[in-house]
């Protein structure tokens, strides 16, 4: 069960979080949003959005950077394993709060309010608990590693995670003896990956990073502006709407 959960489970999820994705982007692609509800409890959505976001994307950015960057790098740069666990339980330790502080405002928004809850989808529910269980688990690993400052714990799942991109047969062993809350932290991991596709978490590969370089303002022509001309071969009715000819 062990290999098969650190050996075999990650390229199972990897693929339907891949494969799922591109699939449900070329037939389904008007459901590739977040289904905002912004209109109702604005305020608790911008409290509990900002901090879920922030906080998760930080610990995103951590543990891509944290658990793929390769070993003999890390020695080059000269940063010690012992520095390297503190910054990751100091960063990730508040990034974890911020985010599971967010998600709890954005739960209670979803389940409280009548009129939200009739339009959120089970799975809408079911991803955000899930969230928040795998920050809650990522949270009590930190309790974990303040017994192992030297680092060897992170290094183990550093050479995990590594050893899954690079196809090692290996890699399952290298978690072996680790403590069941890391364990469970990843196996949930491993598992939020497969239902990204069907989840509204596909928002994320979609930042708008074109509005970057967008040509120029939106022109908004209000109610009371003049009339757009009317095109030729047309005549406009009594009301000044152009009607064309038959």
């Amino acid at each position: 069960m062990h290999n098969f959960i650190f050996g075999i489970y990650p390229y199972i999820a990897l693929a339907v979080l891949l494969v799922g994705s591109v699939a449900r982007y070329e037939r389904d692609p008007f459901t590739w949003k977040s289904s905002s509800s912004q209109l109702l409890r604005r305020r608790q959505l911008m409290v509990g959005s900002v901090l879920f976001h922030v906080g998760v994307l930080t610990i995103f950015v951590g543990h891509f950077f944290g658990l793929l960057t390769p070993l003999w790098l890390i020695e080059v740069l000269g940063i010690g394993h012992e520095a390297k666990q503190i910054l990751a339980m100091s960063v990730g330790g508040a990034a974890g709060i911020m985010a599971l502080l967010g998600g709890i405002i954005l739960i209670h928004r979803r389940l409280a309010d009548p009129r939200i809850r009739a339009t959120s989808s089970w799975m809408d529910i079911v991803i955000l608990a899930l969230l928040i269980v795998q920050l809650t688990l990522g949270l009590l690993t930190i309790t974990v590693s303040m017994r192992h400052l030297d680092g060897g714990e992170m290094v183990k799942f550093m050479r995990w995670a590594q050893g899954i991109f690079t196809f090692d047969p290996k890699a399952a062993s290298y978690t072996a003896g680790t403590s069941i809350i890391f364990e469970l932290h990843i196996l949930l991991g491993l598992t939020i990956f497969v239902l990204f596709p069907f989840s509204r978490l596909v928002h994320m590969l979609s930042a708008p990073v074109r509005y970057l370089w967008r040509p120029g303002y939106q022109i908004v022509r209000s109610r009371r502006s003049a009339p757009l001309p009317a095109p030729a071969g047309s005549v406009r009715s009594d009301r000044g709407a152009p009607v064309l000819r038959p």
